[in-house]
């Protein structure tokens, strides 16, 4: 099943815009429907395409960038012949499939723009991870981008549901509540995107089987089986540190600060210890890390605590079937819970990790505030997550609480306020109720993330 990405439309602005003057690097992590996109574009946009996949491409394509790189009239006429496709100046496009497999086709990127013959695009898992650039000159002729798991807009196209994200958008923008009847179903649609995530593997067999979640929870955890297995593949020392980090989401998520706490992985570790794994699962796409903000200004990257982070799942369906087995799933109507949004245990959980999901893919970098009181002896506040707001003068921010249940405190929200409200557009609570505003205050359910 091909789905309608937000990718596509990135892709078609770079080939209006670059005319060949770069190639294209779509980063993501695993089955996020990175190839799947890329193929789709190049069938409708080119007159031909060659698709080289690196996983399977072996010495006999691989060679020719070794062999022919200065006789590209030689490379191409070999690509052409092996894939049996013809090759049409400034009307083709040759596509570098999990090119991080062989980081020598992306050093020929340089070379291969500079002939202008065709356009190129690569794709990558993993890809700007140290260990698989180290040797190779990354080329400036590279355009990056990155692509997510299936946003909640694209989640509910692929479940004929637009009119309702049009809708939902409409009524952020006019600051109104959606109807009571509607609201109830745009909640089920995001709780339904809360369960099934989006990979769109997942979405697939999630609606081919007629809305079977159980289906759909079978290839989520082969895909974690795929990620395992690219962590065990790390050729560093600190690859167990990667899998105890992993491993360990669905229980420090559970906890009440969320935040990672380094000597639980491992006996003295600190978080100096720790920045290798944190590194390779940030930078893999898997894991979506928040830093703490110690001095909250638009500028937050400024004043980020590597030392205090929390570590969310990319993709919320995943950290369902990471946090509940199959049987515990099946036993105890945990579908049902979530669907009806009465689960007792993992709510917040779920709820803030989403939120971060959907925060990720409108391209908010990830930070959060905690303050600790030597006279409390405790955090007396905590901001689940600051977002820069832009257009505006002297670095605001809008902090932001995520609430799961309909009763709820916004004790350190209000006293967030009280300290820095001259550095505040607005403070935003995401909770299951309507829109609504008070004052400088929005509440907003949190279907409407992706309206921020």
């Amino acid at each position: 099943m091909i789905f309608r990405r937000k990718m596509y439309d990135t892709l078609l602005k770079w080939k209006k815009e670059e005319k060949g003057a770069s190639a294209i690097l779509v980063k993501g992590a695993r089955r996020v429907g990175k190839s799947t996109v890329v193929e789709e574009f190049a069938k409708n946009e080119y007159k031909s395409y060659i698709l080289i996949d690196f996983v399977e491409s072996g010495d006999e394509v691989n060679s020719l960038f070794k062999k022919y790189l200065r006789d590209l009239d030689t490379l191409f006429m070999f690509l052409s012949s092996i894939y049996h496709v013809p090759l049409y100046k400034r009307e083709s496009v040759i596509i570098f499939d999990e090119v991080q497999n062989f980081p020598r086709a992306r050093e020929c990127i340089k070379y291969l723009v500079a002939d202008g013959r065709y356009d190129y695009i690569e794709t990558g898992s993993l890809i700007s991870i140290r260990e698989n650039v180290r040797g190779i000159s990354v080329p400036s002729e590279e355009y990056s981008v990155y692509m997510y798991p299936m946003d909640f807009e694209e989640f509910c196209e692929a479940l004929g549901e637009e009119r309702m994200t049009e809708y939902i958008r409409d009524c952020f923008d006019k600051e109104k509540p959606l109807d009571s009847r509607l609201h109830d179903s745009a909640m089920l649609l995001f709780r339904e995107y809360l369960l099934v995530g989006g990979m769109p593997q997942a979405v697939s067999t999630f609606l081919d089987g007629g809305k079977n979640l159980a289906l759909a929870d079978r290839q989520k955890r082969r895909i974690l089986n795929l990620y395992r297995d690219d962590i065990m593949k790390i050729g560093s020392a600190y690859k167990l540190k990667v899998a105890s980090i992993f491993d360990k989401i669905p229980a420090t998520l559970s906890k009440h600060e969320k935040r990672v706490v380094f000597s639980e992985i491992g006996k003295g570790l600190s978080a100096d210890d720790c920045d290798e794994p944190i590194f390779w699962l940030s930078d893999s796409m898997i894991c979506n890390v928040c830093y703490n903000c110690n001095d909250p200004e638009s500028g937050l990257a400024r004043n980020e605590e590597s030392s205090f982070i929390k570590c969310y799942m990319g993709d919320t369906g995943l950290l369902v079937s990471l946090a509940f087995g199959e049987k515990e799933l099946e036993k105890n109507d945990i579908y049902a819970q979530i669907l009806h949004g009465s689960l007792s245990v993992n709510q917040g959980m779920l709820y803030e990790n989403v939120i971060a999901q959907m925060l990720t893919a409108s391209g908010f970098p990830l930070f959060f505030y905690n303050h600790y009181s030597e006279e409390k002896h405790r955090n007396d506040i905590e901001i689940d997550f600051l977002i820069p707001e832009t257009g505006t003068l002297n670095r605001k921010i809008s902090p932001i609480e995520v609430k799961s249940t309909k009763r709820y405190s916004t004790k350190s929200l209000d006293t967030f306020a009280e300290k820095f409200g001259k550095r505040i557009v607005r403070n935003i609570v995401i909770h299951p109720g309507v829109l609504k505003k008070d004052g400088d205050r929005l509440y907003i359910p949190p279907y409407m993330t992706f309206c921020l």
